[in-house]
């Protein structure tokens, strides 16, 4: 009797001194933490960190303390599906990621399957919220929204030029070309020429000759940053003086160490910059104050981790299916980018897209700049 007795003292014990441990929410982080795209699975896993050390230090989210689990994805959807899969069992509730579309739209379904809630800062292809899945929502816009305002800023300004829509074939990069070309054939214009890459090429010869040939003055690019900065240097290399307009997968400081000069008058859609926000100003100087430079995504990643806390709290419950209908109900929720609602497809309701320009700034480097739409 004694011994049985003890042992249920001793199991007590193991209990109350485990019980913080076991009170840990999961909250898993997925990117490309390294390959070519390192430099976004950095925003995704430095803005999640950062919210979580905040949220902790305020009380955590209904009780616990925000564990971050990360997950590296190398932009490659066959191991964002090996991610999702460990990440279910290692009991994570809640995702912020992945990066890349083709990535997200995949993992999302292992992640609904098994009750998990996720909100990707970065991937903006329309289908990741238009399946009818309960756990899918992002803090970013969408492809036919970003691609509208690049259809109808290439109308207002570049009417008569020849332009030329590459795509890099993924789900990303061909769906936000489209999207663009879509929204620029409703306005008049035709494309003089319709090409996709191979993402990870390194010689875009052929491509540039076929442009060259054409008479390209403007050369729209869905993809990232890697094959946009090699594409702007061999065009300036190879005598084609085109501008080349992309989107949010350019946001890099990378981009200007890729391309060199010929960054210079690149045009990119992306939201307001959220560094600029009042919201963010305390966030942003402890990322500097860290070292880093919280650009792009960071901030989306961010505010990602704030709203699976606040629609947690106006719950008063961290279970994932709750805390996806809180978000949708509750709303909107003030995080480091501005007040964030979402429609029934996880979609947020604010437009999103504007336009920048890349050039020197006073300190003599590359960077992108708002210029807007008109």
């Amino acid at each position: 009797m004694k011994k049985m007795l003890l042992s249920a003292v001793a199991l007590s014990a193991m209990v109350a001194f485990g019980g913080t441990a076991w009170a840990d929410l999961l909250v898993g982080v997925a990117g490309p933490l390294t390959g070519p795209n390192a430099a976004f699975g950095a925003q995704l896993q430095k803005g999640a960190e950062q919210a979580a050390k905040d949220i902790n230090e305020a009380g955590g989210i209904n009780g616990e303390m925000v564990k971050i689990v990360l997950g590296d994805d190398v932009s490659d959807p066959k191991q964002g599906i090996s991610v999702a899969n460990k990440f279910v069992g290692d009991g994570v509730k809640f995702v912020i990621g992945h990066f890349n579309s083709g990535v997200s739209i995949p993992a999302s379904e292992v992640y609904a399957e098994n009750g998990i809630m996720q909100i990707t800062p970065a991937s903006t292809n329309p289908k990741f919220t238009e399946r009818g899945l309960w756990n899918t929502f992002r803090t970013c816009g969408r492809d036919d929204q970003q691609g509208a305002v690049a259809g109808q800023y290439i109308a207002d300004h570049f009417k008569d030029a020849k332009v030329a829509i590459v795509h890099d074939k993924t789900t990303y990069g061909q769906g936000l070309a489209d999207e663009t070309k879509k929204a620029m054939n409703g306005l008049g214009i035709t494309e003089a020429v319709y090409e996709g890459i191979t993402a990870g090429e390194k010689d875009y010869s052929a491509l540039i000759a076929k442009m060259k040939e054409a008479g390209v003055s403007i050369v729209y690019f869905g993809g990232l940053h890697t094959e946009a900065g090699l594409i702007m240097r061999q065009m300036a290399d190879q005598g084609l003086k085109a501008t080349l307009m992309s989107g949010d997968g350019i946001t890099s400081n990378e981009l200007a160490s890729i391309a060199g000069d010929a960054v210079n008058g690149t045009l990119m859609t992306f939201p307001p910059d959220p560094r600029n926000n009042p919201n963010a100003a305390d966030a942003v100087k402890k990322f500097r104050e860290a070292g880093f430079e919280p650009e792009a995504y960071t901030l989306y990643s961010y505010a990602a981790l704030q709203i699976f806390a606040d629609a947690a709290k106006a719950a008063g419950a961290n279970d994932p299916m709750k805390v996806a209908e809180s978000a949708k109900a509750k709303g909107p929720f003030k995080t480091v980018i501005g007040d964030i609602g979402f429609d029934a497809k996880g979609d947020i309701t604010r437009p999103d897209y504007t336009m920048y320009q890349w050039k020197k700034g006073e300190d003599g480097k590359y960077n992108y700049f708002e210029i807007g739409t008109k």
